[in-house]
């Protein structure tokens, strides 16, 4: 049997945290056995009384970790990474620099774990800037989005490694054979879009022509949905507004029909007729059951999960961590990023 793997977590990150983080944590050594060990970094004492309290004491597969800070949602992320040495987002990525930790979980500030990502362990050769690869549904089947809200300001350059970077987690993580690549645009012609668009659609061509990149061209905002891209390329401002827009619409579209549906009775018998159609649709549209969104760019492994994760989206995240760890992802970004240096 394979060795299990070790997984920093983040117990002070979320909105829920610790009591989320942990009811994750708890469901993860239930269902996952021996394949995963994990360090729970916070405040020591806190975290012990809770896992005893779990009747997890003497786990083996646990390990406390102590951890005097937090990083809130609120503190500015280099600053809060400078003057928190000993927070507990900036200790996980300590533990993976020193080769305790396989991987990183965490659903805390996300510019901090992406800022102590950045300083703490620093890029991958070849790449200059991480993304944050988000997936999202469609009609048929979910795609990346690349990036959601880790650089805001990105060259061409830049944006044709979020597109190789994207392409290698769908195809080696989600098992997606030749994931198509789209460059989201005001157009479908190359003519379309400001000037960083303009240059990376001519990078993204190049990367096509030596069969490293399968780009299928600009893509609009109407396509986001239709499910025909498997990887949608963009700089991190529009990234993370196309995500939160796309969460409170998907949020709103569900209340205005719940309200709706109560307003008479044949309806509300309608919706029960329909009710497993709607749980269906929710857990199409559930970001709990992915975890969390991976990293990419930086040189090691880490999961960044919604501030709002529950339990069960901590337990999804810790999986989607160790998988991108056993899969050596960065290994094979690592490897791929040499052969665009000719473009």
């Amino acid at each position: 049997m394979a060795s299990s793997i070790s997984i920093a977590v983040d117990m002070m990150g979320g909105d829920k945290a610790p009591d989320a983080i942990l009811d994750g944590v708890n469901e993860a050594l239930d269902l996952f056995g021996e394949r995963y060990r994990l360090l729970l970094v916070g405040p020591s004492e806190m975290l012990a009384q809770k896992i005893e309290a779990l009747g997890k004491k003497d786990d083996p597969r646990l390990e406390i970790v102590n951890a005097t800070q937090v990083v809130t949602m609120n503190d500015h992320p280099v600053s809060a990474i400078r003057s928190k040495r000993d927070s507990s987002i900036s200790v996980c990525m300590d533990l993976y620099r020193n080769g305790r930790a396989e991987a990183v979980f965490s659903a805390g500030n996300t510019g901090a774990a992406v800022a102590a990502a950045f300083f703490k362990w620093r890029m991958l050769k070849g790449i200059e800037r991480p993304c944050i690869a988000t997936l999202m549904p469609t009609e048929k089947a979910p795609f990346l989005l690349v990036d959601s809200g880790a650089t805001v300001d990105c060259a061409p350059i830049n944006l044709l490694h979020f597109a190789l970077m994207g392409s290698i987690y769908m195809s080696t993580v989600l098992k997606r054979k030749n994931p198509r690549v789209g460059l989201l645009s005001n157009g479908t012609e190359d003519t379309k879009g400001n000037k960083q668009v303009q240059d990376t659609f001519k990078l993204l061509t190049r990367a096509k022509e030596i069969g490293e990149i399968n780009f299928i061209g600009n893509i609009e905002g109407h396509d986001v949905f239709q499910g025909d891209v498997d990887v949608i390329v963009c700089d991190g401002f529009v990234g993370n507004i196309l995500l939160k827009s796309s969460e409170c619409l998907a949020k709103a579209v569900g209340h205005i029909v719940k309200r709706s549906l109560m307003q008479r009775l044949t309806w509300k018998l309608g919706a029960l007729l329909c009710k497993g159609a709607f749980q269906e649709l929710k857990k199409v549209t559930d970001p709990s059951e992915v975890g969390g969104a991976p990293l990419l760019g930086v040189a090691g492994v880490c999961l960044i999960g919604h501030g709002n994760s529950d339990g069960k989206t901590v337990r999804n995240g810790i999986r989607a961590a160790g998988d991108f760890a056993r899969l050596r992802v960065n290994d094979t970004i690592a490897e791929k990023v040499k052969n665009l240096s000719i473009i």
